[in-house]
């Protein structure tokens, strides 16, 4: 049973209790390629090169392309979240306590999604932006943005750029980004609570969850959704069980699922400095 049910209290607190701030659920899920249902403890998933296009004689056979072919596979992990909830510490608050465990364990589980796939992301390293020195800049996105185009990667609606808070901030005071004379005004990111941009043919959202070593260097990352894969067993589930030997209720949040890295070609490491000026 949690230790700090008595906080919640009528006696302590108002009617209405607020859960902590934290983010609601996977952010980074539909960034990437998704298989569902998985049987097993591992799945696959395919990766295929260029083609090249040629000529025939007439009559003559049809070259083939020669495609490069390849899997990658990913394991799946199991991961729970769950708590006890006393029956008589219910009786003593007019919340549904129950239904706020299970909501803070499946949030936690849409986080280790993400966690899941930013650890995929941070395996790719052949193609990283140095700090500089500064933090995120108008200068780093181009250069990815032109790393992009160098590697033939699609310019389809299907590019991301996750960056952190401090980085979000950087990209508001970048002209480009904010002037409605570049953008119009539909596309403003003051307009809209999403959080989230599309800023030359990509979609930029904010994340907490990104790697910062101790120098305060924080890797943001600009990829395309075929570059790294997601797999899921187990969508997250809830079950709520009584146990009358504890006269309490046990909330149990689970997952089974994991993430792989499929195309470094499809992903830009951008390290951005946060010590402030």
């Amino acid at each position: 049973m949690s230790t700090t049910i008595d906080q919640a209290f009528i006696k302590q607190f108002e009617r209405e209790v607020h859960e902590a701030y934290q983010r609601q659920g996977s952010k980074l899920r539909n960034t990437v390629r998704t298989i569902s249902n998985v049987n097993g403890s591992s799945t696959i998933f395919q990766k295929v090169g260029k083609g090249t296009a040629s000529t025939k004689s007439t009559h003559g056979m049809v070259p083939v392309m020669n495609l490069d072919h390849s899997n990658i596979e990913v394991a799946l992990s199991d991961y729970y979240a769950g708590d006890w909830v006393d029956r008589l510490d219910e009786l003593k608050t007019n919340i549904d306590e129950r239904q706020v465990i299970a909501n803070a364990g499946a949030h936690a589980l849409g986080r280790k999604t993400d966690e899941l796939i930013i650890g995929s992301l941070e395996d790719a390293s052949s193609q990283t932006i140095a700090d500089g020195n500064t933090g995120l800049t108008k200068d780093k996105i181009l250069e990815a943005f032109e790393t992009f185009g160098e590697n033939d990667v699609p310019d389809d609606g299907q590019r991301y750029c996750i960056v952190g808070w401090k980085q979000w901030s950087d990209m508001l005071e970048i002209d480009e980004f904010v002037n409605a004379d570049y953008i119009g005004t539909d596309a403003l990111p003051f307009a809209t609570i999403t959080q989230a941009k599309m800023f030359l043919g990509t979609i930029f959202i904010p994340h907490s969850g990104l790697p910062v070593d101790v120098d305060d260097i924080r890797s943001c990352f600009y990829y395309h959704k075929t570059a790294v894969g997601h797999a899921a067993a187990s969508d997250i589930q809830t079950d709520i069980s009584w146990h009358g030997d504890r006269a309490a209720h046990f909330v149990n949040n689970m997952m089974s699922q994991g993430a792989g890295l499929i195309d470094e070609s499809g992903i830009v490491v951008i390290n951005c400095d946060e010590t402030p000026d």
